[in-house]
């Protein structure tokens, strides 16, 4: 397994935290569910979410900010997706916090002050 890194960990959290919200991950499902030719703009995501346009949109930067989400002008509209470049990349950040310490044979935790005999009998 390789080691835990800021750059890794920050990553992740920032993942996270755009996952965070209930709206963003449907928003993410139902892309997920999506491919080339069937993206999907705005209007059809707000309305198959039950949310406005402009709420979608505020969820979509958040999305594009953390590279989930990609989106690609089609004539007037633009069409988003789950970004394939970055997909394999996310899918293992996910994965690798679900392994954080597997294997690890540390010292367990010990009680930091110790008991003495009076403190171990009841009264």
């Amino acid at each position: 397994m390789e080691d835990v890194t800021i750059d890794t960990t920050e990553e992740q959290a920032a993942l996270f935290a755009a996952l965070a919200d209930p709206t963003r991950l449907k928003l993410v499902k139902l892309l997920s569910r999506q491919r080339d030719q069937h993206a999907l703009c705005v209007n059809a995501l707000a309305e198959r979410l039950g949310v406005s346009q402009s709420a979608v949109s505020q969820h979509l930067r958040v999305l594009r900010s953390v590279g989930l989400v990609k989106g690609q002008r089609w004539g007037y509209r633009v069409h988003y997706f789950i970004n394939p470049e970055v997909e394999e990349r996310l899918r293992h950040l996910v994965l690798d916090v679900l392994n954080v310490g597997e294997g690890d044979e540390g010292q367990p935790c010990h009680d930091a002050s110790p008991q003495r005999d009076e403190d171990m009998t009841s009264p």
